[in-house]
Formats: structure tokens, C-alpha cells, sequence
């Protein structure tokens, strides 16, 4: 039996807020979530506070408590944060029904989701040496 390298590597902390029961669909959402991943903290707060969609505010809200928790449980910069994901997934559909013509109802659905934001610290890139 052959024993398998163990390569030891600094463990990142992971900085998470969840936003349960959000009133709006994963189809609105994604597109939304897929913009901001991958900027700093600050430029995506500012893409979302220009944006004309309803929803913005709520994914602010839920990238303002993923500062807070880097802020308050692991003494990140505020400055070198990035979006490092950006998720929703589906949660219940509240379903009502509409009256129409001739008896027959028609249905509503109103979707809810969450949205999951994961944040990290920036590393600095170490630069070995220069070809010239």
C-alpha cells in the first residue's frame, strides 16, 4: 500500500450570508448574481445601487452582511474583499388562483429563492523574478 501525499495548504476562510425568501424567481436573479462575481466589494455594491432592477436591493443587503460577518468574525479588509460566488437557488412557490372567463381559473405562481454570496480576501500575488 502506498501512502498518498498529504499536501498541506493554508485553509481559507470562507465569509458567507445567506438571504432566505427572496420574492423573486432564479430566472430573474442569475443574471444579476453572474455580474457582480469575481469584482471587489465596493464596485459591486455600486453596479447594484445603479441598477434598475427591483431585486438589487436585497442582494445590497445580503452583500452588506457577508461585509459585516468578514468584518466581525475574521478581521478582513474591507478594501481587499472580492465576490468570490454568487448562487440562488428555488424555494416554495406560493400558488393562487385568478377567476376567468366561463368559470375556469387561471394560476398564479410567485416564486421565491435565496441567494447565497461567498466573499473572500485578495492575495497578493508574489512575483518570483523577472525574465529580461
Amino acid at each position: 500500500m502506498s501512502k498518498k501525499n498529504k499536501v498541506k495548504t493554508k485553509k481559507e476562510k470562507i465569509v458567507k450570508s445567506v438571504n432566505n425568501n427572496i420574492r423573486s424567481s432564479v430566472r430573474k436573479l442569475n443574471p444579476i448574481l453572474k455580474s457582480i462575481v469575481g469584482k471587489k466589494v465596493d464596485l459591486a455594491m455600486r453596479d447594484l445601487q445603479f441598477s434598475e432592477k427591483r431585486i438589487t436591493n436585497d442582494i445590497r443587503k445580503t452583500i452588506n452582511s457577508a461585509v459585516a460577518n468578514a468584518e466581525n468574525n475574521f478581521q478582513y479588509d474591507i478594501d481587499k474583499l472580492i465576490v468570490k460566488e454568487a448562487y440562488c437557488g428555488k424555494k416554495i412557490i406560493m400558488k393562487r388562483f385568478r377567476p376567468r372567463a366561463k368559470g375556469r381559473a387561471a394560476p398564479i405562481l410567485k416564486p421565491y429563492s435565496s441567494v447565497t454570496i461567498i466573499l473572500s480576501e485578495k492575495q497578493k500575488v508574489e512575483s518570483h523574478g523577472t525574465k529580461s
